[in-house]
């Protein structure tokens, strides 16, 4: 068979992936095998394929494919997450280019236009990554929203308000002014800006010339002011107890109160107090039983109770009221400051606090299992620093806001009658039906009753996502979730660790008593070489398609390895995929050299062959189990240069050369038989990594029958062999990379044969692979002297002399007088050195590394001097 001289990865990649999908070695179903099983954190349905996605299943593919290896039934589930606020957003964006605005739809005709736009971009992102190789289950493709995840998001809804863990309260929570949603404190990303603090003045009511003096980064908010508070243990304003100012512009009487929470060290020690729009001045509110006027509209405008500036957006109302305060006298000066400002996480605009009427989850009682959980090891984190920061935040866990004010998701199933009260069930029907139970009307139609508004926050779906793609809550003991729950490993990144993966804990032992998974690896952050976060954005952010169209996913693949330590930032650059990709090409290039060649079953096996073959088989059990190790600890990067090295270096660089035959002339078929079974292992420890090249050289290796793969080859073990030889035969390398140096330096021909001469020491001369040494060396004879041979150039390797007499092979005169002016420079260079250490004044005031690299290059000047006169004595 033609073996083409390039290797091509979009063919390869395409027939390959297409021959797996036929024949079916995704798929898993319950077996007598132990199970191994993932679920795919869902990528938004809208979303498309990014740097972060690359890493992140190229993970869980590697790991996923090795346990198909070991023999286990692997399953890894995939599916897409609705993403409520961003899927909103996109729909809404689109219909605005439409000149169709969403107040003017009925929620149904706008659930529609959101429906259509799922099914048209919501699978894009899961055939991208069929493009890397992804090996997913994708016959078990699930939702967040399609019928039986809705059905169990929508149970457990139920079930936790039947328990008493949701309520319904008004809070303080951050509002989102675009997606016009409230958003949970991990939904909000913390910026630090350059602000600017207005100090701003109040009059005291009924004294005349008298005022406070506040700071704040907000005086669009002054006009809901409903106190000033001081520090009780503040002297200055002790006098000021039981007085009252008026607010500015508009002329409102409000209370000075004392709080300790005031720092008297911040701004002027005085506080204005606003509790619709901050949550500290809330919870102050709260305890001295303060006015809440709420000064915002949902979309961040100012509502009518501002009194003025009604309509106009928050910021501009900032504008335009610095110059009104100023006018009124109010205004006293304004200094930069800086200080971090919440941010939408979906949409990027500044949040604001905002009372609102809200769903929550009682958290505290519910989340202590997942905390015991993870600080017993019952779930362990690779890298384990993320312990601490998962155990302050479950120490600290507050009620979770899991309403959200959009159309697009769950929708909440509650109730509502006219007088207010509600009911809380499954469906319509339930919910008609327990209305009349409870109120005793049993006139009572779907007419009376009204659905909530609001949909669950989308976490409140993807929390139970590794029970429900097993449809473990409708079904809780069905055959499938018996089978593959718990599940194994987990793979996500760091910054979701509240968002989801402490929630599943919570929903796994909740609800099947249990951790929905053993391990969770953290993978880090795609950054460019300046440590910038990769996104569209920034510009900085290749297309991993492109990528892929360009290196082959294999060379993608690795080269997001090849910079990936768990749960520390990943540093990009573009030629790390370039150098997995002629990774690909040796590979290739090896296989290529290994096909074509000749076989002859007559031919007895050279003794360089077999030696080299044992030494590899010796080897290779180390790369076994050292990539073994490194998986149990998820070292995968690790994991992935044991075996690249191993086939670059000792299989490429070193194995083959010592097998090769002859120029033109055929390999013993014991060798070749040999080495094209350590070549299967190589190919199978490279697979998880890079499934396609493995693939393709593995059928062309041998002829394989239909049916056959790779994927479904057992994991090499580590098998009988000579562990001493690996150890020995770095002394053979180093050897034989002296001979070369000999070759180069003195520029004698590859077919020129060599005699050499070899003076043991204690360390560096292993006899054991002489035959090798002779191969590798093109040795006419290899003699053991027993003392150093005079007029030969020399190396050592260890303690070990190898000695090569030239004689014909070089121009002795020429090599005198090359030798005589290297000694000359360096004699001049050891002179210049003396002189800086015969300094007194250097050696005493020049810092202590300095003179100790001075010291060191005498040293070496010295040894290399040394060695120049022993060869130069030797010549003459």
């Amino acid at each position: 068979m033609e073996i083409p001289s390039k290797y091509n990865p979009v063919e390869v990649e395409d027939k390959w992936y297409q021959y797996w999908m036929e024949q079916g070695f995704f798929h898993s179903e319950p077996d007598d095998r132990e199970p191994y099983t993932i679920v795919i954190p869902p990528p938004n349905v809208t979303g498309v394929l990014h740097m972060g996605h690359m890493l992140n299943n190229t993970i869980q593919d590697i790991l996923v494919r090795r346990a198909r290896m070991q023999g286990y039934n692997a399953c890894w589930v995939p599916g897409t997450d609705h993403a409520s606020i961003a899927t909103e957003a996109k729909v809404v964006g689109k219909l605005r280019e439409e000149g169709i605005k969403k107040d003017d739809l009925t929620r149904d005709a706008f659930l529609e236009h959101a429906w259509e736009w799922t099914h048209k971009h919501g699978g894009i992102i899961l055939e991208q990554l069929k493009k890397l190789g992804a090996s997913c289950d994708w016959e078990r493709t699930a939702f967040t929203m399609d019928e039986k995840r809705s059905e169990s998001v929508i149970k457990v809804f139920v079930d936790l308000y039947n328990k008493g863990y949701i309520y319904r309260g008004v809070r303080m929570v951050n509002w989102d002014p675009s997606a016009k949603t409230a958003l949970s404190d991990e939904e909000v990303i913390h910026k630090e800006e350059q602000s600017k603090l207005y100090y701003v003045r109040y009059k005291i009511e009924d004294a005349d010339g008298e005022f406070v003096t506040v700071a704040t980064t907000r005086p669009e908010t002054i006009l809901g002011d409903t106190a000033v508070c001081v520090n009780p243990n503040d002297d200055r304003f002790k006098h000021l107890a039981g007085k009252r100012v008026l607010v500015p512009l508009v002329n409102r009487s409000v209370p000075i109160i004392q709080d300790e929470y005031v720092d008297m060290e911040f701004g002027t020690g005085c506080l204005k107090i606003t509790p619709a729009h901050d949550v500290n001045d809330y919870e102050i509110g709260l305890r001295h039983n303060l006015e809440v006027i709420d000064t915002f509209n949902d979309d961040g405008t100012l509502s009518k109770e501002a009194g003025f500036l009604i309509g106009v957006d928050r910021f501009e109302a900032r504008k335009q009221i610095i110059p009104m305060l100023k006018e009124a006298g109010n205004l006293v000066k304004v200094e930069d400051y800086t200080n971090k400002v919440g941010y939408s996480e979906r949409t990027d605009v500044v949040i604001e606090p905002k009372l609102s009427a809200q769903w929550f989850l009682k958290m505290e009682e519910l989340g202590k299992p997942a905390l015991d959980a993870v600080e017993n090891d019952d779930v362990q984190f690779f890298p384990p620093k993320f312990k601490n920061l998962y155990r302050h935040w479950m120490e600290n866990i507050k009620d979770w806001c899991i309403s959200r004010q959009l159309w697009w998701g769950h929708r909440i199933p509650v109730y509502y009658l006219a007088d207010g009260s509600f009911v809380v069930a499954e469906t319509d029907e339930k919910a008609l039906q327990l209305a009349r139970e409870t109120t005793g009307r049993m006139d009572l139609t779907m007419n009376d009753l009204h659905q909530d508004e609001d949909v669950l926050d989308t976490w409140a779906s993807s929390w139970l996502w590794p029970i429900a793609v097993f449809d473990g809550i409708n079904d809780p003991d069905n055959k499938e979730i018996n089978y593959y729950y718990p599940t194994n490993d987990l793979v996500t990144a760091p910054e979701i660790i509240f968002f989801w993966v402490a929630r599943m804990i919570i929903a796994g032992y909740e609800y099947r008593g249990t951790f929905p998974f053993k391990n969770v690896y953290f993978t880090g952050i795609v950054r460019d070489k300046l440590r910038r976060k990769m996104s569209k954005s920034l510009g900085n952010s290749p297309d991993p398609l492109d990528l892929i169209a360009k290196y082959g996913a294999d060379g993608v693949r690795v080269g997001m390895l090849l910079c990936s330590p768990a749960g520390n930032d990943i540093l990009f650059e573009e030629s790390l995929t370039e150098q997995g990709r002629n990774f690909s090409s040796k590979i290739w290039n090896s296989f290529r050299l290994v096909h074509g060649w000749e076989v002859d079953a007559s031919l007895p096996q050279p003794e360089h062959a077999r030696l080299g073959l044992d030494w590899f088989n010796a080897r290779l059990n180390e790369v076994i189990a050292t990539m073994d190790d490194h998986f149990s600890k998820y070292r995968l990067s690790d994991a992935l240069m044991t075996i690249y090295t191993a086939m670059r270096d000792d299989f490429s660089g070193w194995l083959l050369e010592i097998v090769k035959p002859a120029y033109q002339q055929p390999i013993d078929k014991q060798t070749y038989d040999e080495l094209v079974a350590l070549f299967d292992k190589m190919l199978r420890l490279l697979h998880p990594f890079m499934p396609f090249i493995s693939e393709e050289i593995w059928q062309l290796l041998v002829e394989r029958k239909e049916g056959e793969s790779i994927m479904m080859a057992a994991w090499p073990t580590v098998a009988e062999a000579d562990a001493s030889l690996v150890e020995q035969f770095v002394n053979v390398e180093d050897a034989i990379t002296g001979l070369r140096n000999v070759r180069k330096e003195k520029n004698i021909a590859n077919k020129e044969t060599l005699y050499v001469a070899v003076l043991p020491g204690e360390k560096g001369y292993s006899p054991v692979f002489d035959a090798v040494l002779r191969k590798m060396g093109n040795l006419s004879e290899l003699e053991v002297v027993k003392e150093k041979v005079d007029g030969a150039l020399s190396f050592r390797v260890k303690s070990t002399e190898y000695y090569v007499p030239l004689g014909d092979l070089v121009n002795v005169e020429e090599e005198i007088a090359k030798i005589e002016e290297e000694l000359k420079y360096t004699r001049g260079f050891l002179t210049s050195v003396m002189k800086k250490l015969g300094n007194e004044r250097f050696v005493s005031g020049a810092p202590e590394q300095v003179v100790a690299t001075e010291r060191k290059k005498q040293a070496d000047a010295e040894e290399k001097i040394k060695l120049l006169e022993e060869r130069l004595a030797a010549l003459k």
